[in-house]
C-alpha cells in the first residue's frame, strides 16, 4: 500500500472518530439529566432493578444481532456482486427470528431479568427492546461500512439519550402514583424504539430497499454458523460490562446494585470514546485484509489504540479526582459508589488495548479471539464473587462490594489486553503498542490540579476542578505525546499537501 493510500485510512479512521467524538459530547450532555432524573426521582432500589433487567435485555439483543455489528463489513466486501441491501436484510431477518423467540421465552420466564423482584408489572414489556436493539445495530453497521458515522451520532448521541431523559420526567409525573418505578423501563422502550427510526431513515437513503431478495435456509444456516464465533466475542466483550451488575443483584442488595450502575453510567461516557472509532475501524481493517497489508493493520490499531487510551485517560482523571462532587450530583445517596467508580474509569483505560486488537482479532483469528473472551469473563466472574465474599468476610457494607467488582473488572480487562495485543503481534508479524510514556507526564500535574480543586466547594470543584483537570492534561499530552501522524485527528481537512508532509 502506497504512502498516501495509508494516509487516507488513517485520515479515514481520524474524521470517523471526530465526528464520533463530537456524538460523545452529545451523548454527555444528554445522559446526564438520565442520571439526575433517575437517581433523584427514582432513587438506588428503582435503579438497581431496572439495571438488572437492562442487562438480560441488551445482551439477549446484541446475540440476537448476530455479530453484524462488526461481521457486516465483511459480507458486504466479500458481496460485491451482490445487492448490498439484500445482505444487510439477511442479517435483520435472522436477528427478528432470533429475537422473537428468546423475547417469547422471557415474557412467560422473566425471572433472570429480575433476582430482586419488578419495579412494576408493566417491566415485563421490556421484552420488546430486544428486536429494536438488535436492528439498530445491523442498521448503523451498515451506515458505517459506508463511513457514515454520523448515523450512529444521531441515533446512539442525540436521539436515545434524550429521548429516554425526557421520557423519564414526564413518565414520572403522568403516571399513577403507585405506578411511578413503571417510569424507568417504559422511558427506555421508547428510546430504544426512537433509536431504531433514527437509524432505518438514512439506511433506507443509502441502501434502498432490497431487489429480488429471497431468503435461503440454508444460505442463512451457514451465515448463523459463520457468525456464531464473533456474535459470542460480541456478547462476551459486551458482557465483561455488565456481569458484575448480574452478579452483584444475587450478592447485593437493590440499593448496591443502583449505586453500582449509576457509576457504571458516569464511567461508560469514556468508553464511547472507543466506539467512536470501532465503525469505522471495521471496513479499514477488512480493505487491508484483502490487500494482505498486514503491517498497515498493525499501525492503524496501535494509531487508534493510542488515541483512545490518550481521550479515555483525561476523562478519566477529570470524572475520577472530583468523583465524590460527581457521584453526589446523581443524589447523596450515591456517593458511597464513588470507589467503584474509580475502579471503573481506570478499567476503561486498560480495556482500549483489548477493544482495538480485537477489532483485527475477529478477522484473522475468530475461535482464538472467542476463547480469550470466554477466559476473561470467567476470570472477571470468578474474581468478582472472590472479591464480593471477601468484602462480605471483612464485614464492610454495601458500597464495597460494588467497588469489589468494579476492581474485578479492571483486573480482568487487563490481563485481556496483554493476551490479546500479544495474539495480534504474533499474526500480523508486527508489533501492536499503543502505550507511551507521556500519558504518564500528563497524568501526572493533571492529578495535581484535581487534588487542589477538591478544597473548594463542590459546586466550583466541578464547576472549575474538571475543565481545568482537561485543560492541564490536553496540553501535556499535546505537546509531550501527540506527533505529526496523531494530529491528524485534530485536523479537519486533509489536502494534497497535508498528505505529503505526513
Amino acid at each position: 500500500m502506497s504512502s498516501a493510500e495509508q494516509q487516507g485510512d488513517i485520515a479515514a479512521l481520524a474524521k470517523g472518530g471526530r465526528t464520533n467524538f463530537f456524538g460523545f459530547l452529545l451523548r454527555l450532555l444528554a445522559r446526564l439529566p438520565f442520571l439526575f432524573i433517575a437517581g433523584r426521582l427514582y432513587g438506588e432500589d428503582a435503579v438497581g432493578r431496572y439495571a438488572s433487567a437492562l442487562v438480560v435485555i441488551e445482551l439477549l439483543a446484541l446475540i440476537c444481532s448476530m455479530g453484524e455489528k462488526r461481521g457486516l463489513a465483511q459480507r458486504l466486501t466479500e458481496g460485491e456482486e451482490e445487492h448490498p441491501a439484500n445482505l444487510v436484510f439477511d442479517g435483520m431477518l435472522l436477528a427478528v427470528l432470533f429475537s422473537a423467540i428468546v423475547g417469547t421465552a422471557l415474557w412467560f420466564f422473566p425471572t433472570p431479568m429480575f433476582p430482586n423482584g419488578m419495579n412494576d408489572p408493566l417491566d415485563r414489556w421490556l421484552v420488546l427492546a430486544i428486536p429494536a436493539y438488535a436492528l439498530t445495530e445491523i442498521l448503523l453497521a451498515a451506515q458505517a461500512y459506508r463511513y457514515d458515522i454520523a448515523a450512529t451520532v444521531r441515533a446512539r448521541a442525540v436521539v436515545e439519550p434524550w429521548t429516554i431523559s425526557i421520557m423519564a420526567g414526564v413518565l414520572f409525573y403522568t403516571l399513577p402514583d403507585k405506578r411511578h418505578d413503571a417510569g424507568l423501563g417504559l422511558a427506555y422502550l421508547a428510546s430504544i424504539y426512537a433509536g431504531m427510526l433514527a437509524a432505518l431513515w438514512p439506511f433506507l437513503r443509502s441502501y434502498g430497499l432490497p431487489r429480488g431478495w429471497r431468503p435461503h435456509p440454508i444460505a442463512m444456516s451457514k451465515m448463523t454458523a459463520k457468525a456464531l464465533p464473533l456474535a459470542t466475542a460480541d456478547a462476551i466483550e459486551w458482557g465483561t460490562r455488565r456481569l458484575d451488575i448480574f452478579i452483584l443483584g444475587f450478592f447485593a442488595a437493590p440499593a448496591a446494585v443502583g449505586i453500582y450502575y449509576m457509576a457504571q453510567q458516569v464511567a461508560s461516557l469514556p468508553q464511547k470514546l472507543k466506539t467512536s472509532f470501532e465503525p469505522i475501524l471495521g471496513p479499514v481493517i477488512t480493505k487491508n485484509l484483502k490487500l494482505k497489508d498486514y503491517g498497515a493493520i498493525a499501525r492503524q490499531v496501535a494509531q487508534v489504540g493510542f488515541w483512545i487510551v490518550a481521550m479515555q485517560a483525561g476523562i478519566a482523571l477529570a470524572l475520577g479526582v472530583p468523583g465524590e462532587g460527581v457521584m453526589g450530583l446523581i443524589g447523596p445517596n450515591f456517593v458511597g459508589g464513588t470507589g467503584a467508580l474509580a475502579f471503573l474509569l481506570a478499567a476503561e483505560v486498560v480495556a482500549a488495548t483489548a477493544v482495538v486488537s480485537e477489532a483485527a482479532l475477529v478477522y484473522v483469528a475468530r475461535k482464538r479471539n472467542l476463547a480469550i473472551s470466554i477466559g476473561t469473563i470467567a476470570l472477571q466472574a470468578a474474581l468478582t464473587v472472590a472479591l464480593i465474599l471477601l468484602v462480605q468476610r471483612l464485614g464492610y457494607g454495601e458500597p464495597y462490594k460494588a467497588a469489589a467488582a468494579a476492581m474485578a473488572l479492571m483486573l480482568a480487562l487487563g490481563a485481556a489486553s496483554l493476551v490479546k495485543a500479544w495474539l495480534l503481534s504474533r499474526i500480523l508479524g508486527h508489533r501492536v503498542n499503543n502505550w507511551r510514556w507521556a500519558l504518564i507526564w500528563a497524568a501526572g500535574p493533571a492529578v495535581v490540579v484535581g487534588y487542589a480543586a477538591t478544597w473548594l466547594p463542590e459546586w466550583a470543584e466541578l464547576l472549575f476542578g474538571i475543565p481545568a483537570i482537561l485543560l492541564t492534561y490536553g496540553w501535556v499530552i499535546w505537546h509531550k505525546g501527540f506527533g505529526p501522524e496523531d494530529r491528524v485527528l485534530f485536523r479537519k481537512n486533509m489536502g494534497p499537501k497535508d498528505e505529503d508532509a505526513a
